[in-house]
């Protein structure tokens, strides 16, 4: 067995190994920006349809294999169609350094969020909040009035006043500044979302499916603090929880991940 190998090792050309390195690291990058989303269910599902289509040819099965057929012969333009949101999103991150983490001036503005937010929902005060992570949100700053202000607790507080014009929108935070207020977010479409959650939340949520940004929602109706990552929301939080999930969303150690992934998926 390790002769034949060995015979074949002088044949490997350096453009070979980088072939194989580059092909894997992009199966990598798309599994890691998939996992945890609808669209591995979806990828199941059409794999499923793929291994029903060769069953009925080795079956003889000439209806069922036709149909099918027909079916997979636009199988790229189906995987458009059915993968559009997710396609976005990986071509987005692939636009951006793989190797470079995003990184936050300070966590000060975190503390400044978590500290207005628990005012907020002692005053129930409705609020959305978005934080930028390695996915851009510069489309959705544009819908927006642009501030580029430093994070604090009283400029939120005025932002989200219900006698402001720009507290019915999101208030968008890349790189540590208030980047633009009243900004308009695409609405999850997810159907397994409670029905009692209003626009605000499903805004929230929408968000996030989309990119891998944070979302702080401060409920108009009863002051709870929720949180939404990866299209994933956590409802009725106390703001401690909420300082600790917004410090861990940024935390460059991989291990500092752990405790609150785990309670996003148990929801």
């Amino acid at each position: 067995m390790f002769e034949t190998a060995a015979k074949y090792i002088p044949l490997i050309r350096w453009q070979d190994i980088v072939d194989i390195l580059l092909v894997s690291f992009i199966f990598y990058r798309i599994i890691l920006l998939i996992r945890g989303t609808r669209a591995v269910q979806m990828a199941v599902g059409l794999g499923v349809i793929v291994f029903i289509y060769f069953v009925a040819r080795e079956l003889e099965l000439y209806t069922l294999h036709w149909l099918l057929g027909t079916a997979l012969s636009s199988l790229f333009l189906l995987i458009v169609i059915v993968f559009q949101d997710d396609i976005r999103r990986v071509l987005t991150q692939f636009g951006q350094s793989p190797f470079l983490k995003y990184k936050v001036k300070t966590f000060q503005a975190l503390e400044e969020v978590a500290k207005a937010v628990s005012e907020m929902s002692r005053s129930r005060t409705g609020a959305l909040i978005v934080f930028e992570r390695q996915v851009g949100l510069s489309d959705y700053v544009e819908s927006g009035v642009r501030i580029d202000a430093e994070v604090s607790r009283p400029l939120l507080n005025t932002i989200f006043s219900k006698c402001t014009p720009l507290h019915d929108g999101a208030v968008l935070i890349q790189a540590g500044r208030i980047a633009a207020a009243g900004c308009v977010l695409p609405l999850s479409t997810n159907p397994a979302i409670s029905k009692r959650l209003g626009t605000r939340h499903r805004a929230g949520i929408g968000i996030t499916e989309q990119t891998d940004a944070v979302s702080v929602i401060v409920s108009e109706e009863t002051g709870a603090i929720s949180v939404a990552i990866g299209g994933r929301i956590t409802r009725d939080i106390d703001p401690g929880t909420l300082r600790r999930i917004l410090h861990n969303s940024f935390a460059p150690e991989e291990n500092d991940r752990a405790w609150w992934r785990l309670r996003l998926g148990s929801r």
